[in-house]
């Protein structure tokens, strides 16, 4: 006997003012299913799974026509008292980015809390013992020492977990997951899927599951819906999909990945970026006069050259270090140890004098919507850098900030808007071309690809790839996508708890991994059994 139908979506149309965002979309899923949306950024996916929660900004977003059922009841226009018993309660979903989901100023423990004195009732005691167990579930290591911890000290990795743990923690019948796996690294991925698959099947409860990464799709999904343009171009199950795609563009996803290898680089161009023994260490406080009881060693001794026109892949697990080591570079975080920039040593220069050094030095962060002002437009954030550091005449600084956005696959004509009204990749690519627009000379790029599409990762690939080429320019790729390292890498440096415990060429690190942390990254990466 077939499961009940859960969620039916019939003819749903979403537009922004007069802008239509979703075109007509239908389709359903049954108790204890997962269903897949898959598509570029822009396509529709987001807008279809937050109009399920009638999560939507409305007025300016507005359903013209459709229907949204959940158990038989209607979504569409429902009463908020109705809304407030199936958000977070029976339908919950894990949003796409979660440094603006997590409030900056409540701990880890107050905002897993409220979920379950909000809609269980429990006391204070029974909230924390289950958030500790939630925690644990989702893999955050020490899950007892973070309940103090504020967003911004939890890596990427770190606080997509807790926004799953969040999500989970009223063992919803229908969970919606958008891009839930963008932030983690390979081998969390891989803990992640497996638990939600267990979850699932423990609780009964269906998937809506929303992604770029169409491997992940086959892993996990009963059946596939392919958006583009806000229309649903083909669904199936996704073995049908997948092997037999009826579609041009199914076709064309499948086909899209990261594909080549860096070009041959200059063996004796000249160090750009150095670090001596760089060490981050957080302190630990307690007790009522807050004593420092220990600390955190995020980066702990790592020492990297890199030159002239290269690319270092800097890989590990979420919580390795990575980000915090990408930021000390940059001077953006205190640290110790050397620090040399083009000769010049970057822990001795004043802020002021290190200003005029920053055109040189970008940085492309991991999450595009918490760094880009909600308040100014698309041109003004990419237009920014140049106006501060006083490039070109006005009519100059709009060519070249169109020049950025073209090559980023943007269109110019978008730099009116606002980064609200982009899609989570669109608004990667914005991040992209504000740091491309200054011409550095090194970049530190911080999981540029993890909200990108398959095709938009190989298109900027390409892209980073050709830069290089023609500006000699030196990039430190930050990432736990090892496909998208392969293929723009010359070096592969990995972290683990702040060391560095493996370095090398890119061919002898992919192909001969020394260590059993490093070949457990690429088994996990490319779905290998073992790695010789």
């Amino acid at each position: 006997m077939s499961a009940p139908v859960l969620l039916e979506v019939h003819d749903l149309a979403v537009s922004f003012g007069a802008t239509p965002a979703v075109k007509g979309v239908s389709f359903d899923i049954k108790r204890g299913e997962t269903v897949a949306l898959v598509g570029e950024s822009g396509s529709g996916k987001s807008v279809t799974a937050l109009s399920v929660l009638q999560l939507l900004p409305y007025p300016v977003a507005h359903h013209p026509r459709g229907s949204i059922r959940f158990q038989g009841k209607e979504l569409v226009g429902a009463a908020p008292r109705d809304l407030l018993a199936v958000r977070g309660n029976r339908v919950s979903m894990i949003f796409q980015e979660p440094m603006t989901s997590l409030n900056p100023l409540h701990t880890i423990e107050r905002q897993v809390n409220e979920v379950l004195i909000l809609h269980k009732g429990l006391s204070r005691d029974a909230a924390r013992k289950r958030t500790l167990e939630l925690l644990d579930q989702v893999g955050i290591p020490n899950a007892a020492e973070r309940l103090g911890a504020y967003p911004h000290q939890l890596s990427g990795g770190q606080r997509q977990r807790v926004m799953i743990a969040m999500a989970l923690a009223n063992e919803p019948d229908l969970l919606i997951a958008d891009e839930p796996t963008t932030a983690l690294d390979v081998t969390i991925q891989a803990q992640i899927l497996t638990l939600l698959k267990a979850l699932q099947a423990k609780y009964g409860m269906a998937l809506l599951f929303i992604t770029h990464d169409l491997g992940i799709v086959r892993k996990v999904a009963d059946r596939v819906c392919v958006m583009t343009k806000g229309e649903i171009v083909e669904q199936g199950a996704v073995a049908d999909v997948f092997d037999r795609p009826q579609h041009a563009y199914t076709k064309h996803l499948l086909s899209a990945e990261p594909k080549g290898r860096p070009a041959a680089a200059d063996p004796n161009a000249p160090v750009i970026v150095k670090l001596d023994d760089l060490k981050v260490h957080f302190p630990i406080k307690r007790g009522v006069l807050r004593r420092t009881v220990g600390y955190v060693k995020a980066v702990d001794g790592v020492s990297i050259a890199l030159r002239e026109g290269h690319t270092i892949g800097l890989v590990g697990e979420s919580g390795s270090g990575k980000t915090t080591l990408g930021l000390a570079l940059l001077r953006l975080e205190r640290s110790q140890g050397g620090i040399e920039f083009d000769g010049q040593d970057l822990q001795k220069l004043s802020q002021r004098d290190l200003r005029p050094l920053r055109r040189q030095m970008q940085i492309v962060f991991q999450d595009p919507f918490s760094s880009l002002s909600p308040r100014m437009s698309v041109g003004e954030i990419v237009g920014e850098g140049l106006e501060v550091h006083g490039i070109g005449t006005a009519a100059e600084r709009t060519k070249m900030i169109d020049d950025a956005l073209r090559e980023v696959g943007l269109d110019p004509a978008a730099r009116e808007r606002y980064p609200h009204e982009f899609s989570g990749g669109q608004r990667q690519r914005i991040a992209i071309a504000r740091a491309l627009v200054l011409k550095p000379r090194f970049m530190v790029l911080d999981e540029p690809t993890s909200a990108l599409d398959m095709s938009v990762q190989a298109q900027i690939v390409d892209l980073l790839r050709d830069l290089q080429q023609r500006h000699k320019l030196a990039y430190l790729f930050i990432s736990h996508d090892l496909k998208v390292v392969r293929a723009l890498a010359d070096e592969v440096v990995v972290l683990r708890d702040g060391k560095v415990v493996e370095r090398g060429p890119a061919a002898q690190v992919f192909g001969q991994p020394q260590t059993p942390y490093t070949k457990a990254l690429i088994a996990a990466a490319f779905n290998l059994e073992s790695v010789a």
